[in-house]
């Protein structure tokens, strides 16, 4: 199945082939600065299966990570493994903002202490165990 989506200008689009590796919440510091958000709804592909048409800005954000975002319009849309792996999506950003549900919150000890999570998925308080 091949799922699309894109920024709000409609400057970028992208296409993701097949299902997600995993759909997480992520609620570390580096996707609440990055996002401007409480936190990072992401489904996480691999890199092999996104297809990114327009022109698309790229930070940094760790020695691990960087954020990909349109450049017209300032959608942040991927943060994209720089060894070439993975890419986490946002989940809203696909056009059915409803493709993906979420299976678990990460990095829960670095929420915002007003949110609170009652949806019943697994908590962890940093990244998935080994």
């Amino acid at each position: 199945m091949i799922r699309e989506g894109g920024c709000l200008c409609g400057a970028v689009r992208f296409k993701a082939e097949g299902e997600p590796l995993n759909v997480r919440i992520c609620h570390c510091r580096l996707c609440q600065k990055a996002m401007g958000s409480p936190y990072f709804a992401r489904a996480q592909f691999d890199q092999r299966a996104l297809t990114v048409e327009g022109d698309t800005g790229r930070y940094a954000s760790s020695e691990n990570i960087d954020r990909v975002f349109c450049k017209r319009c300032g959608t942040r849309l991927f943060s994209w493994r720089r060894n070439g792996t993975l890419a986490g999506v946002s989940l809203t950003t696909f056009d059915d903002r409803n493709a993906f549900a979420p299976t678990e919150h990460i990095w829960v000890s670095e929420k915002v202490a007003w949110l609170k999570l009652d949806d019943g998925l697994t908590q962890y308080q940093g990244t998935i165990p080994a």
